[in-house]
């Protein structure tokens, strides 16, 4: 009976999850091919892609979304790399989730925002150098929707290096590391020789998910392609989501095949980064048998750990520039600092801020505690064969670009009686907190120490109260680390919140990328902190809570019973 009520579970959690993106892709499939019933359509053939084909600028998206996408991604991957191998075996390289908190819970938008007040024509980095240079007025020249996307590049880089970093770190961990860099020593290789040729290829099976998982992001960000990418022609998303979003009903079509195509470039670099993952095996063997030590190893993780003090300055410098901005009253051209400050950029937007962030703050809340309770439903009722291929399924929704599926998912919740509100946005948050929600509890709750669940048993205590009061309370810190990063995730949703509330439902998110572009940078600051601050604070209660509750029980350590007296 038990095994049947897990099963049972399971299905309906997969059915809950993964049954909206296989409706969507369904959908977009269907109206790629000219097939959507809600607008009428039934005429299948290849109209759709014609139309689509035709437009100018279409072959300059393509390259900018795997120019800005691939590059981002390695070079992330590379600088997150040097950079947990730089602080292996420090007192700092213990306790990485404090100083990347702030990065890491920063929203793709709010950090967008920042780096456009820093790399703009008039903005903070060339304000510094206008005195020495003598500029009057500001260049032409910008880093800000630059043609060739390198402050989209340099944006991906900020959000994701402190994500990929913290996953490493956590995964070097639970690796014999010390040990392998002395036996690699012993052999002839460098430390850094040692990293690359040892602790890599035996940490990539565990990074690997979450590499896919940023490749995908970079290739299909929507956010930050729109504050800080080429605006013409812009990245294929950003087409995509402009067909969606054009008056004439037939663009619906022309956006479905540009979504599919969205999903092909990103399966076609995920057989790309197989295929990378073969061939580096094959040409690792082969040096390895000749000998080869790997003297460049070194220069190149030396490059890449000195450009990451250059990149987390730059993000602190973004953060920094939104707190200025948010009180500033004047600031010209080109003064270093603001000439008066003024707390009315605050006061100014008055009741417009509250329902926007009463908004983020119910989807935050809502959806964190659902995929809290369906995350540890799911690992509560898992068996470890065959949980790797499940649990795979689910990270589904990050793997997939989210212009892939999302118009569809509307379109299929319009014929489910579903509209476009606070049901459809909340259920789309859902499918992308959910995952990351499970990626952070997953290895907590398998490393739980079986032993003290079973000597509760033993006195008599329940299922449901061997979770509440022992297994529960043991993994406190996961468990709020998990909800830490799950409002984050929410908080910093766009595309889910624009499409599938139909433009009428309104976040912090949402108004903070309509006003980047606004005129006024003030207002803009105000929505990009009030953004940013959520998370932070959720980040600053998952970090000092287990500090605290340990603090309160040091009593237990100092007991006589402890000790084993």
């Amino acid at each position: 009976m038990a095994a049947v009520l897990r099963t049972g579970l399971r299905i309906l959690i997969i059915a809950v999850l993964i049954g909206p993106v296989l409706l969507g892709l369904a959908q977009t499939l269907g109206a790629a091919f000219g097939w959507l019933p809600a607008l009428g359509e039934r005429s299948i053939g290849l109209a759709p892609w014609r139309t689509l084909l035709d437009q100018p600028g279409l072959a300059t998206s393509i390259q900018l979304t795997l120019w800005t996408g691939l590059s981002a991604t390695g070079f992330g991957f590379a600088l997150a790399f040097a950079l947990v191998a730089s602080l292996h075996g420090r007192s700092i390289g213990r306790s990485l989730m404090p100083w990347l908190a702030p990065f890491l819970a920063a929203p793709h938008a709010a950090i967008a925002i920042g780096l456009a007040f820093i790399l703009a024509p008039s903005g903070w980095l060339l304000r510094l150098v206008a005195a020495p240079l003598d500029l009057t007025r500001p260049p032409d020249w910008a880093l800000v929707g630059d043609p060739m996307g390198i402050g989209l590049i340099l944006g991906l880089l900020v959000k994701e290096v402190p994500f990929l970093a913290l996953i490493m770190s956590a995964s070097v961990s639970h690796l014999p590391v010390q040990r392998w860099l002395i036996q690699a020593g012993s052999l002839g290789y460098s430390r850094s020789a040692a990293w690359i040729r040892v602790v890599l290829p035996l940490m990539w099976p565990q990074i690997r998910l979450p590499t896919l998982i940023v490749l995908s992001y970079a290739l299909s960000n929507v956010d930050m392609a729109l504050i800080l990418g080429p605006a013409n022609p812009p990245v294929l998303a950003v087409t995509v989501l402009r067909a969606y979003t054009a008056p004439e009903l037939s663009s619906l079509l022309t956006a479905g095949a540009g979504a599919l195509l969205q999903a092909m470039v990103v399966l076609v670099t995920f057989a790309g980064v197989w295929t990378i993952e073969r061939m580096t095996a094959l040409i690792g063997r082969v040096a390895l048998r000749r000998g080869h030590r790997g003297r460049l190893a070194g220069f190149g993780l030396g490059l890449a750990r000195a450009l990451n003090p250059v990149l987390l300055s730059l993000a602190s410098a973004a953060i920094l520039a939104l707190m200025v901005w948010s009180v500033t009253w004047r600031w010209p051209w080109p003064s270093r600092l603001p000439d008066q400050l003024s707390m009315a950029a605050w006061r100014q937007p008055g009741d417009s801020w509250i329902g926007p962030l009463g908004h983020s703050l119910l989807f935050a809340g809502v959806t964190t505690a659902l995929a809290l309770a369906l995350a540890i439903a799911w690992l509560e009722s898992e068996h470890r064969r065959g949980a790797t291929l499940l649990a795979g399924i689910l990270y589904l929704p990050l793997l997939l670009p989210q212009i892939g599926f999302l118009p569809g998912l509307q379109f299929g919740f319009l014929q489910l009686g579903i509209g476009p509100g606070l049901l459809a946005v909340g259920w789309a948050h859902l499918l992308f907190v959910f995952p990351y929600v499970l990626l952070v509890l997953v290895g907590p709750w398998r490393g739980y120490d079986p032993l003290l669940s079973r000597q509760a048993a033993s006195l008599g205590a329940g299922p449901l109260r061997r979770l509440l009061r022992v297994k529960l309370p043991v993994l406190l810190g996961p468990v709020l680390a998990a909800a830490a990063i799950g409002v984050a995730v929410s908080i910093a949703q766009y595309l889910p919140t624009l499409i599938m509330g139909g433009g009428r439902i309104n976040t912090l998110t949402t108004e903070a990328v309509s006003l980047a572009s606004g005129a006024d940078r003030r207002i803009a600051a105000v929505y990009a902190m009030l953004q940013m601050l959520i998370p932070i604070a959720a980040y600053a209660i998952a970090i000092m809570t287990p500090t605290l509750r340990a603090r309160r029980r040091r009593f237990l350590r100092e007991s006589p019973y402890a000790a084993g007296d």
